[in-house]
């Protein structure tokens, strides 16, 4: 089992201090799970599943090496579910030339708490991420591929620098241990210039 060390650890202005850690696929599955089967949360793909299937697709993610996925949490309370991967190890590669430096990111939030959303709020995850990715692993541009339908989340990205690449189809995963469904998908591209550009 994967220890609960802090990776990257960020202090925001006005929102407090940002760490990402591990996700434990056992120990954060119930919380996962509520996530997940939200339906806002229906683009991530996992509405419908169970908490043990929940944890056992984390569970087959904590053995690769080209895939990992993270808790975001703020002053100890999680809010954002991040997941790394190397575009060259994924379906995505069959949609755009990879380059050197190049990593990918999926990034879902936390349903808003009882005061409801926060101006700026996303806007600061996504930079914590983006600081993680350029800063702590040393990248040099991040890949998103939000499915189409989903126009807030481009709206967003595009909004916090992201350039629109093409719209694609990633193909269809069936293996044993993963089965993902072709997505007709909005490529959007970050650079580590754009991102900490003053």
């Amino acid at each position: 089992m994967q220890t609960m060390q802090t990776v990257h650890e960020q202090d925001v202005d006005g929102f407090g201090t940002f760490r990402i850690r591990p996700l434990a696929p056992h120990a954060d599955a119930a919380l996962v799970h509520g996530w997940v089967s939200q339906e806002r949360a229906s683009f991530w793909g996992m509405n419908g599943l169970t908490r043990d299937q929940v944890a056992g697709i984390y569970a087959h993610m904590d053995k690769l090496d080209t895939h990992h996925a993270f808790m975001v949490v703020r002053d100890a309370e999680p809010v954002a579910l991040l997941q790394t991967y190397e575009p060259e190890a994924d379906r995505v590669s069959e949609c755009y030339d990879v380059r050197p430096g190049d990593i990918g990111i999926h990034l879902l939030l936390a349903p808003a708490g009882p005061q409801g959303g926060r101006p700026g709020w996303t806007s600061a995850l996504v930079s914590v991420a983006a600081s993680y990715v350029f800063r702590t692993l040393g990248r040099q541009r991040v890949v998103v591929d939000p499915d189409v339908r989903n126009e807030k989340a481009i709206a967003r990205f595009l909004k916090q620098g992201f350039t629109a690449g093409p719209t694609v189809v990633l193909p269809e995963v069936d293996l044993p241990d993963v089965y993902i469904p072709e997505k007709k998908a909005q490529l959007a591209f970050l650079t580590r210039e754009v991102a900490f550009r003053a």
